[in-house]
Parts: C-alpha cells; structure tokens; sequence
C-alpha cells in the first residue's frame, strides 16, 4: 500500500450505441480496466466510469429504419454493450448514457459558460442537403464519383480508391444515403467553439499530458492554425437542443466527452461523493482518459480546452493507444477476424485475451497485432503450463500427505526474490507497460517450475522419513504460485478469485507475507489449453454473425462501418489488383523542407526522362540535402492527390519500422531511374 491513497478518476472512450462491441474495441476496455484494478489493488481509491455514446445522426436514421424510438434502439445497445463488457470482465463502477439529464445538464453549462466568456462564434455555411428527407447531411451521409478518380459509390469526404479528400458538394453524382435523392446546397447559420482562445494553454498542458509520439502530430494542428470547432447541427438531429438556438443541436462530439463528467455525477450522487472534489479547477484528484489515437484530437485540443473555459479541471494525462490487427493484417469480415466480443465468448475464455493483450500492451500509441496461432501458444505456455502448473504439481502432496496444511516457512526460503521483485512489476503496471510486467512475472515462473524441477517432489513422496522435505518444497511452490497470481490478478481477475477460494485467503495484497501454517484447500483445474480446432470454430462462427449482420444492415453508414475508421477492415488483394500497381525506381532530383508539414518532404523525382512532384512522410528520417541523388521505388500510377501543400504526383515507398528508421536505395546498388519492378 502506498503511503498516501491516491484519488484517481478514470475513463474509456465511450462506444457508439448502434452497433456491437468487437475484439478491436476491446483493447482499450481491457487495458484500463487491468490499470484500475491494479491501483486499487495497491490500496488506491480508483472510479473508473463510461457511458454509451448515444446521439447522432446514425442512431437516429438506423432506429427510423428498424421502426423503433432512438431510445429504445440505445436502451437495447447499452444491454448489449454491459454484457459483451461483463463477459470480459471489465469492472466498472458506473456504466450510463449521454442521452441523460445529467449529461444535458452539464452540456448546456459548459457552452453557456463559453457563450458568456466570449468564445462562441457564429457563421452562416453552406451543406448538402436531402430534399426529400428534408434533413442536411453529414458528408459519410452522401455519397457518388470520386472528383478526383472517378470511383463510384464514394463517401462524401475522402475517396477508399485513390485517397483524396474532398467536400460532398465536389462529388460527381451525388445522392443521398439515407433517400437516394440528389442533395441540393442549402445555407445554415451554425455555432462555432472558438478554440484558438485556448491556443497558450493547450500548447502548455499538451506538452506535460500527453504522449510524446502524439505531441508531434498535435503540433501539427498548432504550426497550421487552430480552427473555429462547428459544435452545432441542423433539426432533424438526434441529441441535446442547444439552449438559446430553437432548431440547433449540440454535435454529439461535444456531449460526448461530457458524458464522463455526466456518468461520474451519476455515480457520486449513488455513492454519495462529493462531484466537485474531483472537477474543480483547484483538484487534487487525478483524472485519467484512456483512447484510441484516432480521437486524440477530440480529447487533447476540443476537450480540454472545453474545460478551461467552461471552469472545470482538465485531465491528468491522456491516455492514447493503437489499433488491432488480426493475424499481421487488418480486421477482416471476409476471413473470420473481424470477432465481435460475444463470438469469442461462446468459445473461449475471456483471461486468455486478457492476458495475451497484456502480454502486447506498451505506454506508446504502436498497433498490436492478435496472431491467433501466437495467441493459442503463449497462453498454453505461460498460463497453463507455467502458471497453473506450479500449482497443480504441489496441490495434490499437501493435500494428501499433509491435510492440506502447508506448515512452516523452510529454510533457505526461496521465494524472496519474487517479492522483492513486486516494486518492479508494479512500476511497469503504472506506467503501462504490461508487456514488461508480463516478462517479469512469467520469469518469476520458470524460477518456480526449475525450483520444483530440481527437487522433484514426486520422487521425495515416495521416501520414507522426508515428509518434511517434502512439506517445504511443496510449500515453497506454493508460495510462488500466491506471489505469481497476486500479480497477475489484474490482468486475470477471475482466476484471482479462484486461486483466493483454493488457497483460503480473503484478499491477494500486492505486499504479502509469505502463507505459513496455514490450511489450503483441495486444488480445482483453473484453465485448460486451448486446442486448434476451438479457434477454427471461433473463425467460423464469426463468418456466420457477419453474414448475418450484413444481411440486415440498413442503407446508411451503420455503426460498423463508424467504427471502421477506428479499426478499419481490408480484405485481401487478388493478384491482378496487385498487377496494377506500377512501380518504378525513381532519383531524388531535389528535397525540400515543406512550410507548416511536421512530417513531409517535397521531392522532385527523376523517372528518367519524366519528373514528378510528390509529397513523402520521410522527414523523421532524413534531412533534404542528404536525400538529394538517392533512389527510391514509387508509384507511378498512383492517381494525383491534392493536398494542402500542392499536387503530389505519386507515393514513395521506403522499408523500416518507422520513425528515424526508414531506408531508401543508394546510387551504386544497381537501380536505374525509370526501371520498373517486377
């Protein structure tokens, strides 16, 4: 226990209420619920709340399609939500809705303070518009050929084709995705939050609260200018009226958010705690969000600037994390890993995943990658084979031999390395780095299971006048054992309750002292080992849901298709779409630095008689004048981007796991600009 308790406020990202929760999602559920329960476990007063994120357009259209009310279609999602939640074991102290009065309440509060402090604007704009649903559209709302390449059935905000971006009225045979009329342009005076007010301190609280890797891509947005923030939409709109604007709604990206402050009062108000304590400017409380890297910008720019100007603390730190591959690739409908979280149930338990994303997870935003084959491995080996085994092989023998009493520590006692080693583990747990808290505690195991090796108890048992031996040896396994699942209850909380029930302990304090003269009870199988066939089945069984899933998908972008932009699904590329590509050795003629671009460098390449102008994000790895007279491979057919910056005629392609660690090719490796590769 810490010498001090600590009060600490934490939060998930809340899911969409439209649609289900799938293993992508899971990630971030399961890495702060690990971080919660690892602080409370060290004597921490730790609240971790979330909510359904209710409002929108989405929810509103897919409800009108199924002929049910928007709050029936969130009230159905939440249960669902709560169970796929539960059945993974994510412990929170408060589940709730941003459909609520109290997350009305304090959204109304929030932009009246800011409309009092001068930081509302407005501004008449100009939007697409559905004639016969008589409803403006948001831009994945309309849909046609992309300006650019002339792909069809694109969205109305960037081409999947060719990458472009673009404004839904730029789109060529547009219609709408919720009628299939032709949108007209249609004026709209709307309300914007003036978030360049907060430029300074933004700047000032990113740099101490936010990851590193994502500091730099914030900064982006600060070199390039912040932004008046559209936080208003047109009825019909599914969500809170704006207070002094009849026929304005709140955008849900603003009352979303909120939904923290709106869950958290609903709790205090249960638990009879005092709300302001852990919202006041002057807060000594500590407030932790935890989010996919793909809202960042919501949660470190909009939010927390929300905050300051409304008189609210604003959080801790930010806590942002990667995306989900399956198998080294995207999630993907067609082969079975695009897993929603109530699939992997009816096959697996819910600590296998728990402990295989623990056994992933870092501090940094870096995409982890679910390697079902590595999956079913590591955790046969480490779980069942290390974990559990130390137990089984020393259970049977106190049991039998000793009435299940574990008797006196035995000297030497083996096992205060893997105490003293708890600080270590912890540090890792609090930090986020569960990856090296795995490492350590599985080394803790191997420890246990040579300890136990070297002394073969099966032999011993069979010698007459060595039972005391026998008793300490066992003993000492056991203490492992106790030591090990202490630090694992995190991550497998359910085999914690187990162990504590087999071992007659109330609690798994992290600071313990060895168990010793005392009584433990008959050893029950905790986990089994997962088989091949299980994660076929698992695959198979996903196969079906989605086809089914797809088969009643309404017309208009369903939650799945929101939640792709967070955990995008791409199936695999046949040979004659890879045979398009033509790729070709290009000289870097000329390198330049690119005004306002974090990350890009304009390049002038030589295809050999042919140049090209095309924009690369390779400045983390190379200043200009040394790039100049290398060779690089490109793609050459790649359709013209306009960009912020220009025209980029193309796209480079370099080898590394990124950052400083990109490589191109060298003049005397052999290549010669213009020669396609084949």
């Amino acid at each position: 226990m810490t010498d001090k308790q600590r009060k600490i406020l934490v939060t998930s990202a809340l899911p969409y209420a439209n649609g289900p929760i799938h293993l992508g999602h899971l990630v971030e559920y399961i890495q702060t619920d690990i971080w919660t329960r690892f602080q409370n476990q060290r004597g921490n007063h730790c609240t971790y709340v979330c909510a359904d994120d209710a409002h929108g357009t989405p929810i509103m259209l897919k409800a009108d399609q199924m002929g049910i009310t928007p709050e029936a279609l969130i009230s159905q999602v939440s249960q669902e939500h709560q169970r796929d939640f539960a059945g993974f074991m994510v412990g929170f102290d408060n589940y709730y809705s941003t459909h609520s009065e109290e997350n009305k309440y304090f959204a109304s509060l929030i932009y009246t303070r800011l409309r009092d402090g001068g930081h509302i604007a407005k501004k008449t704009i100009t939007q697409a518009y559905d004639p016969e649903k008589e409803m403006f559209l948001p831009d994945r709302f309309v849909k046609g050929d992309c300006p650019k390449c002339g792909a069809q059935d694109q969205y109305g905000d960037s081409c999947e084709v060719c990458g472009a971006t673009y404004s839904p009225v730029e789109l060529k045979n547009a219609y709408s995705a919720v009628s299939g009329a032709k949108p007209i342009e249609k004026e709209s005076e709307h309300y914007f939050f003036k978030l360049a007010d907060f430029e300074n301190t933004l700047r000032n609280w990113v740099d101490s609260c936010v990851q590193e890797q994502m500091i730099h891509k914030l900064n982006e947005w600060f070199e390039s200018g912040l932004q008046n923030w559209d936080i208003s939409r047109d009825a019909p709109y599914w969500g809170f009226e704006i207070p002094d604007a009849p026929g304005k709604y709140f955008y849900v990206w603003l009352d979303a958010p909120i939904g923290y402050m709106a869950s958290f009062k609903n709790w205090c108000e249960k638990n009879s705690v005092d709300f302001d304590e852990y919202w006041n400017e002057a807060s000594d409380t500590e407030l932790y969000h935890f989010i996919g890297k793909d809202i960042a910008y919501f949660h470190t720019l909009f939010w927390p600037a929300m905050l300051e100007g409304a008189g609210f603390r604003k959080p801790t730190k930010v806590f942002c994390h990667g995306f989900l591959t399956v198998n080294g690739q995207k999630m993907s409908k067609s082969r079975g890993t695009f897993i929603m979280a109530e699939t992997y149930l009816k096959h697996l338990r819910p600590e296998y995943l728990r402990y295989y994303f623990a056994a992933k997870l870092g501090s940094g935003i870096d995409d982890i990658d679910l390697s079902l084959d590595d999956f079913r491995m590591r955790v046969n080996a480490d779980l069942v084979n290390k974990v559990v085994n130390i137990a089984s092989r020393c259970a049977g023998f106190i049991h039998k031999k000793f009435a299940g009493d574990l008797g006196s520590i035995p000297e030497p006692f083996k096992i205060k390395d893997a105490i003293n080693a708890g600080e270590k583990i912890a540090a890792a747990y609090e930090n986020r780095e569960y990856a090296k808290a795995m490492r350590i505690i599985m080394s803790i195991a191997d420890q246990a299971n040579r300890y136990i090796d070297e002394k073969e108890p099966w032999v011993i048992a069979k010698q007459e006048g060595r039972e005391k031996e026998l008793q300490g040896i066992c003993n000492t396994g056991i203490n492992y054992f106790r030591t090990i699942i202490t630090y694992l209850a995190p991550v497998l909380p359910q085999v914690a309750e187990d162990v504590k029930k087999f071992l007659n302990l109330e609690t798994l304090e992290w600071n313990h002292q060895p168990l010793f003269n005392h009584k433990i009870n008959k050893f029950k199988p905790l986990m089994q080992r997962i088989e091949e066939d299980t994660i076929s089945a698992m695959i198979e069984d996903s196969k079906a849901t989605l086809a089914a899933i797809a088969a009643t998908t309404p017309s208009a972008p369903s939650a799945e298709e929101t939640e792709l932009q967070k955990n995008p699904v791409a199936d695999e590329v046949t040979f004659d779409d890879f045979a398009k590509l033509d790729l070709r050795v290009a000289r870097i003629a000329r390198a330049e630095h690119v005004k306002g671009a974090d990350k890009l460098l304009q390049l002038t390449l030589d295809l050999g008689g042919e140049t090209r102008n095309v924009f690369a994000g390779i400045k983390s790895a190379y200043n200009p004048e040394d790039l100049e007279g290398k060779l690089t491979v490109m793609v050459a057919n790649l359709a013209p981007r306009k960009m912020k910056f220009g025209m980029s005629e193309g796209m480079v392609l370099a080898a590394g796991p990124g950052g400083k660690d990109l490589w191109i090719l060298e003049p005397h490796e052999g290549a010669q600009p213009g020669m396609r590769i084949m």
